[in-house]
């Protein structure tokens, strides 16, 4: 087999926005500022620490805090609060895919420490052979650069992406290598971009073996 399965991390492989809220919310507080909701958090995610940080204070009317984004992504939460969870079935996924062969790797906005540091928590980290983070490189999801960079460093090939953003699909589009939507994850329908949808993790693996 020896095909690279690229993966996003927040809402693809982890469900983790509720411990994101809790560490948006306690830099709100940090500025005398209310909390956001749970729904209103999660649109917010897939750009990034920063985009998430500004949307977060504009929901409160104001524009970013100096040290805001710094004291975000040093929240402990980020790398494996007690809200976090792999998403049912991913880590049987992810054994049953390396035993067939499929190389692993995962593209995110988010931060690469906090990124390392989550799935290190969760004991998956040893299965992803390159892990580029939204500060890996110059430039991050949606530009394509960013997905071919992770996938070099995870040894290059015959690819696939799997995402729950349009951000995932449309660096996908860039990279020239097919995208499959995370249907259980963050993202709106419509965000598919005309690519197929897993409707839970049970459905990605004969998508996988028909791209």
């Amino acid at each position: 087999m020896n095909r690279l399965a690229v993966f996003d991390l927040d809402g693809t492989l982890l469900d983790t926005a509720p411990d994101i809220r809790m560490a948006v919310n306690r830099g709100l507080a940090a500025h005398g500022l209310e909390p956001l909701a749970l729904a209103e958090v999660i649109p917010m995610i897939g750009d990034g620490a920063r985009v998430l940080c500004e949307r977060a204070f504009a929901a409160r009317g104001r524009a970013v805090p100096v040290g805001a984004v710094a004291a975000f992504t040093a929240d402990p939460d980020l790398e494996g609060g007690k809200l976090t969870r792999l998403f049912p079935g991913i880590a049987a996924l992810l054994d049953e895919l390396l035993t067939e062969g499929w190389r692993l790797a995962v593209c995110t906005n988010k931060p690469v420490i906090p990124a390392r540091a989550v799935l290190a928590h969760f004991g998956v980290a040893e299965k992803f052979l390159a892990v580029g983070g939204g500060d890996s490189f110059a430039t991050r999801k949606p530009d394509p650069a960013h997905l071919l960079a992770t996938m070099g460093l995870a040894g290059g090939g015959r690819a696939v992406m799997i995402g729950d953003h349009a951000n995932d699909m449309l660096a996908a589009r860039g990279a020239g290598i097919p995208g499959i939507f995370a249907g259980w994850g963050y993202g709106a329908a419509d965000m598919a971009l005309d690519n197929p949808v897993a409707a839970d993790v049970a459905a990605l693996k004969p998508l996988l073996y028909s791209t």
